[in-house]
């Protein structure tokens, strides 16, 4: 599924009211998501538009955005009023598509210096396993997928430990259900 990112910037004209001085923080905002787009969502199918806010004002204020820049995701207002963080754009944008789409192969969610993230991995190398790595401290697009993914899984209020696996695209949990899924004692 294609995540639909939209920016309203300050411009435009309605009736007899334009808009002709650029707005720095709506400049900054769309440059912001053009290289969030390039470096860290290049894997996620993304269609970026950017409206003139005044020539179309009712369309973000009918989902709660009044003040320009505004940047909605699949309609969802996630920022307006100021420069866009790029890790709300980030964990929006990943949150969409991660809700969206299934997971498949077999994936492990970790972080670098987990004992248990290391004795994951080497589980799935012994089983002679492929799998991808995501560390989630280097990536926050990795860290969102796995929230998104693993929360509902677990519950709202559970804590999320590392490493989080999937083989084969279901859910197996950290290393001892792994190590257990594996049959290893």
């Amino acid at each position: 599924m294609t995540v639909k990112v939209t920016v309203f910037r300050w411009a435009g004209a309605w009736g007899p009211f334009r808009v002709r001085v650029p707005c720095g923080e709506c400049a900054l905002t769309v440059e912001v998501v053009e290289d969030v787009l390039s470096k860290e969502l290049h894997g996620v199918p993304v269609a970026f538009e950017i409206h003139d806010w005044l020539s179309v004002w009712w369309k973000p204020l009918l989902r709660g955005g009044w003040h320009a820049p505004i940047v909605s995701v699949n309609g969802r207002v996630v920022s307006q009023g100021r420069a866009l963080n790029r890790g709300v754009l980030v964990e929006a944008v990943i949150t969409a598509h991660a809700g969206s789409t299934t997971l498949d192969g077999s994936h492990v969610f970790g972080r670098s210096g987990c004992p248990l993230c290391e004795q994951a991995r080497v589980m799935l190398a012994e089983a002679a396993l492929e799998y991808e790595y995501h560390d989630v401290v280097c990536a926050p697009s990795d860290l969102y997928e796995m929230l998104t993914r693993v929360k509902p899984l677990i519950g709202a209020s559970t804590p999320i430990t590392l490493p989080q696996v999937f083989l084969s695209g279901a859910y197996v949990g950290g290393a001892q259900e792994l190590q257990e899924k594996l049959n290893r004692r």
